[in-house]
């Protein structure tokens, strides 16, 4: 059965260019499409046609009746009270109707009304209103807040204070709820972190319905779809099989389409040699060559219609490394911070030498990019110390880029901002990562997201370092770009630190995994894959008890009991470590304070000594633990 169909279908927002030219297409009932394109493809304007949104120049479009829709990407406007927990609950607006008529037919019912007629809808209503499960309205919500990372405490915030992101979360969990046949999902895991994003992925696998999804995470795109609809020039190339499968199909079909091309081309000028010919004997007496030779013209100019294979243009910018002296890249001694009543993390110890690949992991607002701003001197820590080696030169691409002048260009953005480049140079510069023609006199505030990462990476590429901290790069970027920063990571020689949730990019480059979780950080001294593996490991070991209790086996498991126990020793040893270090300042601050009283700055100089004694000693107990756990 097919739940849409597409034909002939055309729109254009002006008269030079048709973003969509009679594209056409179906997909049937439960299959699972990647629809792909590069930015501007008209990948979101057929999704808002779909649901009525945006209307069409021409064409067809089919939606099979009684099929229910839902697009992500729209993000209704509910009134100012509401709560997230308000706007799940929305979701149940068929049952909440239902119940409603079934609590009045049962007050009339209880009045003394026993109908045929009252009993019957009384029936009707309550069957349908158990195949909607009404009755587990409380432990759907519970399941879907919890797999989407939405704890207590978000579903009591309002729902219009929460940011773009958080909302289009709550929204995704929303559709979910309301048990849409036909999910259109548009980039659905741009503002999810990783537990988010496998969660929605086993919930796809699970759903009954026909999901059509956009998106650049390649990863998300193998694990959830089994048939790619590339959008190009307007029209659709259809392969059958995952991203993966696409990407060396799409490869192949260019190779054959460029064989078939140069083979026409050498044919084409075969024949016109033949042709030249043909016309020169012709004028040597033979005239009846001159009718063969324009015939074959005619043959030339039908074969001339192949067009020749084009690939995207590559962008081959690369950072500007430059050679690191020292041994040591980042120390961080004991940080903490917390935000009111709120802790992010406390305690945290940790030190990053020269040529290492860190991921920074965690769930959403755990405190990822408060500590890349704290490394980079944008905030301050509450607690210990942050410092660089005196030979690192630091570039940061924060995830949220803004422009102190929006209102400008960009080449006007580029000259301010890139003293003594000439306009030329910032024009070439420019168009090295596709920002070319007219688009260098767009205004920075008309950029979108993937063309604003672009604009600041044209900025940090000219810039020499050897310490590059990236905050979610590949956020906004479409697959080519991705293709691309990751060429540029590639060939970068210098330290990485970086914040992502794409498992492609950590997989690529992690060497180290730092988890931030319950305030603080584990690290993780290896890459993604076995990362994962550890992780599973940890999961299954924390299960073994229960299985083991069930089973009359009372042992604790000891490995995973002394484990526990020497990181519980060893988070207390840093905690005492930040509030000993935390003490010494205060003394020494004292001792300035008192320095004209030799009587009282010498009993502050004793307390000074002991604390510092105290402080080697939990030094020493803590390189002891450390030592343990690793073994």
């Amino acid at each position: 059965m097919i739940d849409i169909g597409v034909s002939g279908l055309t729109k254009s927002f002006d008269l030079e260019k048709k973003i969509l030219d009679g594209l056409t297409f179906q997909i049937d009932s439960g299959e699972r499409v990647g629809l792909l394109g590069c930015n501007g493809a008209g990948k979101t304007t057929l999704f808002k046609i779909l649901t009525g949104e945006m209307d069409y120049d021409s064409g067809q479009v089919l939606i099979a009746p009684g099929k229910r829709l839902g697009l992500i990407s729209q993000i209704p406007v509910y009134p100012a009270e509401y709560t997230v927990e308000d706007v799940l609950r929305t979701a149940f607006a068929r049952t909440k109707t239902m119940q409603e008529e079934m609590d009045a037919l049962a007050e009339q019912m209880a009045a003394g009304d026993h109908s045929q007629q009252t009993l019957r809808r009384y029936g009707d209503l309550n069957a349908r209103f158990e195949g909607l499960g009404g009755w587990d309205t409380d432990t759907a919500v519970n399941k879907v807040a919890g797999g989407l990372s939405m704890d207590e405490a978000m579903r009591a915030r309002p729902f219009a204070e929460l940011s773009g992101g958080e909302k289009t979360r709550v929204n995704l969990g929303r559709l979910i709820l309301e048990d849409m046949d036909i999910l259109l999902l548009d980039e659905p895991t741009n503002h999810l972190d990783l537990q988010a994003t496998i969660w929605l992925e086993e919930y796809i696998g699970r759903f009954r319905g026909t999901v059509i999804t956009i998106s650049h995470d390649r990863y998300f795109l193998d694990r959830t779809v089994t048939r790619i609809i590339e959008i190009l020039d307007g029209k659709a190339e259809f392969y059958s099989g995952n991203y993966s499968f696409y990407a060396v199909e799409k490869e192949r079909r260019y190779q054959e389409r460029m064989k078939q091309y140069l083979k026409e081309q050498a044919k084409i000028r075969q024949l016109e040699k033949a042709a030249s010919q043909m016309h020169l004997w012709a004028f040597m007496g033979n005239d009846a060559l001159h009718k063969r030779a324009f015939s074959m013209e005619k043959r030339i100019e039908r074969m001339r219609t192949t067009a020749k294979p084009t690939k995207a243009k590559k962008m081959n910018a690369r950072f500007a490394s430059r050679e690191f002296r020292g041994d040591e890249v980042l120390q961080i001694r004991g940080v903490g911070k917390s935000f009111g009543d709120r802790t992010l993390f406390d305690g945290i110890y940790l030190r990053v030498e020269p040529g290492e690949r860190i991921a920074l992991l965690g769930e959403n607002g755990t405190g990822k990019t408060t500590l890349l701003n704290m490394i980079t001197g944008a905030q301050r820590p509450d607690s210990g110390s942050i410092r660089q080696g005196p030979a690192v030169q630091t570039a940061y691409l924060q995830q949220i880029i803004r422009f102190d002048h929006p209102e400008r260009s960009l080449l006007d953005t580029m000259l301010y901002e890139k003293k003594g480049m000439t306009a030329q140079s910032a024009r070439n510069r420019l168009a090295q990562y596709r920002f070319q023609g007219e688009d260098v006199f767009k205004s920075v505030s008309s950029l979108s997201g993937g063309e604003l990462s672009r604009l600041r990476l044209c900025m940090l590429m000219d810039e020499q370092t050897n310490f590059l901290i990236l905050d979610e790069p590949t956020n906004h970027l479409d697959i080519a770009a991705r293709e691309w920063i990751e060429e540029a990571v590639e060939a970068f020689d210098g330290t990485l630190l970086f914040v992502s949730h794409d498992r492609y990019f950590i997989d690529r480059f992690a060497t180290r995994i730092w988890e931030l979780a319950e305030g603080t950080i584990t690290d993780y001294p290896m890459g993604f894959a076995q990362y994962q593996a550890a992780k599973a490991q940890e999961e299954r070991e924390s299960v073994r008890p229960a299985v083991r209790e069930k089973k009359g086996d009372t042992r604790p498991p000891r490995g995973r009991r002394d484990q526990q126990a020497a990181r519980r020793r060893l988070t207390i040893c840093e905690s005492a470590i930040a509030r000993l270090e935390t003490e010494i300042a205060a003394l020494e601050e004292e001792m300035q304070r008192v320095g004209c009283d030799a009587g009282k700055l010498a009993e502050v100089y004793g307390k000074k000594q002991e604390t510092e004694t105290a402080l080697q000693e939990q030094m020493a107990r803590w390189e002891e633990l450390s030592l343990q756990l690793e073994e």
